[in-house]
């Protein structure tokens, strides 16, 4: 067991909920990290991961996210836990990554979010739901590449509401879209992602 570990166990913190350390993190000393580091611990390898199906490019996740652990950071103290850690954690994730996508996408380098063609109805008669078989790694990696191979249009709207579960009406605030929009753009991703999947298992 390393140092850090001995010191979280020694100080509860591995143990403690997100509540108790972010109070912790919000009154520590400011030379006294550990239990930001805690909070850091549990949710840095989500959001590295969400990082990379919002954006596409797993060589930008790790930049973004430390980004947003940084932010998180110096927002702490400001946050007045009237919603949990992690939701409050998830959207400074995804105004990050779509500020990202937006610098991005003046820069040339890829579609807007707002430049599909939404007159295909089809695609609202899909599922509500959809699998994703995350139990073993090979499993893992085909959804992990049949999301990265999405379209950024239908991408990011069906990583925010499937990954982060976010409302449709979030969804449509954040993105400046229509609700009707979003719902035909998630809906049309997890028809393409299914298309995806089956293709890639054969069946």
């Amino acid at each position: 067991m390393g140092v850090a570990d001995r010191d979280r166990d020694a100080n509860g913190l591995a143990a403690a909920d997100d509540d108790r350390l972010v109070r912790l993190a919000q009154h520590a000393d400011p030379s006294d990290c550990r239990p930001f580091e805690e909070l850091v611990r549990r949710y840095q390898a989500k959001v590295i991961a969400n990082c990379r199906y919002l954006t596409g490019s797993a060589d930008d996740a790790e930049d973004l996210a430390q980004e947003i652990f940084v932010r998180v950071f110096f927002a702490l103290r400001r946050f007045e836990r009237r919603s949990l850690f992690s939701t409050w954690l998830f959207r400074i994730k995804v105004n990050h990554c779509l500020n990202h996508l937006r610098s991005s996408r003046a820069a040339g380098r890829r579609v807007a979010l707002d430049d599909l063609d939404d007159n295909t109805e089809d695609a609202l008669r899909t599922d509500d739901s959809i699998e994703l078989e995350l139990t073993e790694e090979a499993s893992r990696q085909r959804v992990r590449t049949a999301i990265q191979g999405l379209p950024q249009t239908l991408r990011v709207p069906l990583v925010m509401r499937e990954l982060d579960e976010m409302t449709y009406d979030d969804i449509a605030q954040q993105l400046g879209l229509k609700l009707s929009a979003v719902k035909m753009r998630i809906a049309r991703g997890r028809q393409r992602l299914r298309e995806t999947m089956t293709e890639a298992l054969g069946v």
